[in-house]
């Protein structure tokens, strides 16, 4: 049995543990680090995500980009290490970014395993212990430290830092062991839901559209009259949705249904418009080009499958001339076109979500150091936390920067 005492145990040796293990060892290069994970092989999340390129973060990252705590706490903790900072240190790991649309910035090799690599091996450098398949079981509180008992065998630690992220993509070893490590250690949690996920719909509306792309509005209206509306790419699957509009979205939806709220889901597939701007357009468009058809129409505002797919439930006939249509045909297409009901099921669970919203709740933690108010010398650090990002590469980011303020206060 592995009674060895160690300054600083990592539990989680995922992005936001291996970089709490970098800062830490770099701050403090006498002090002892190892970093434990329950997997075989490191960095499954890392490797995954982005679509196998890593969005390491994003070239504008405000406390707006974030749910769950306090915008005031998460903007402290984004403070400590900010983009340009992270920018230097991935370049001081030898991992330059470019920027992409949306301000995502990925590794100019365009491949995850650089960023996991360059972890890993600033990890050795700095001489951190990487221990795989160290499974913890069970934390607990000795005199000054902490007694971790492993499936390898137990250790001491003066200070633990818990990085072991929560439920989403679990098959990458994210199985929600840490929420009951930190329950073990007297913390609270707020109930985990997917976030950043796919959405699965009622009806067959989606099944003839899967692989159709377009921008669009989704709106939510939640019961109590909070609204919510998210503008982007979506893409329509054999299952109902998804694309970063439709991800983005995913999160306030299992929230409200958490909470038992009644939902009603719609799409706007005019983005930017209201009925009074699209019907302006519509009229314009009639008055330049009275002999074209209603689908001729519909068809350079969205694409030729959508177009049809939405005649076809306002039941208007593809064929009529923009001078012949209806006022009442018209309106009704426009309606579905402004504000078409789409009835979600569910969503493809944390199987398929890329994060997690819920978590340890930021106000049992000091956000100077990322230290529990509950528990003296545990740490906490990334997605254990109830803190989610939309898409785009700002969960990585809250990942750096909390990593950096625990390691600083350890």
């Amino acid at each position: 049995m592995d009674s060895t005492r160690f300054d600083v145990v990592v539990i989680g040796a995922g992005a936001a543990g291996l970089a709490t293990s970098i800062f830490a060892a770099r701050r403090s290069p006498d002090v002892t680090v190892v970093a434990l994970d329950g997997a075989k092989r490191l960095g499954a999340k890392i490797l995954v995500s982005g679509g196998g390129r890593c969005n390491v973060t994003n070239a504008a990252v405000t406390p707006s980009d974030y749910f769950g705590g306090s915008r005031n706490t998460i903007r402290r903790v984004l403070s400590r290490l900010t983009v340009a900072e992270t920018i230097v240190f991935f370049r001081e790991l030898g991992v330059s970014l470019h920027e992409e649309e949306h301000g995502k910035l990925f590794p100019d090799s365009n491949r995850a395993s650089t960023v996991l690599d360059a972890l890993l091996g600033e990890c050795r450098r700095r001489g951190v212990e990487l221990r795989t398949d160290h499974r913890v079981r069970r934390i607990e509180r000795r005199g000054d430290g902490f007694l971790i008992e492993t499936a390898r065998g137990v250790l001491g630690a003066r200070r633990v830092v818990l990085a072991t992220g929560g439920l989403s993509l679990p098959k990458t070893g994210s199985d929600g062991g840490g929420y009951e490590l930190a329950r073990s250690l007297g913390h609270s949690i707020v109930t985990p839901t997917p976030a950043l996920v796919p959405l699965v719909l009622e009806g067959d509306f989606h099944a003839s559209l899967a692989g159709v792309s377009h921008e669009a509005e989704w709106i939510l209206r939640i019961e109590g009259g909070k609204m919510v509306r998210m503008r982007g790419a979506m893409l329509w699957t054999h299952f109902g949705a998804s694309g970063p509009v439709v991800m983005d979205l995913s999160r306030h939806w299992h929230r409200a249904r958490l909470e038992q709220r009644t939902m009603r889901v719609a799409v706007n597939f005019l983005p930017g418009h209201a009925f009074e701007s699209a019907e302006r357009a519509w009229m314009s468009h009639a008055s330049r080009r009275p002999k074209a058809h209603v689908r001729t129409l519909a068809a350079e505002w969205l694409p030729a499958r959508v177009a049809d797919a939405l005649l076809s439930v306002a039941c208007v006939a593809p064929a009529i001339p923009l001078a012949h249509v209806s006022r009442e045909d018209r309106r009704r297409l426009l309606r579905a076109l402004l504000e078409f009901e789409v009835a979600v099921r569910d969503s493809r669970g944390f199987g398929y979500a890329e994060v997690t919203a819920g978590g340890v709740p930021l106000d049992e933690i000091d956000s100077a150091s990322m230290q529990s108010r509950i528990c003296p010398g545990l740490h906490l650090v990334g997605e254990i936390l109830d803190v989610d990002g939309r898409i785009g590469g700002f969960n990585f980011q809250w990942s750096w920067s909390s990593a950096r303020v625990a390691a600083d206060g350890l």
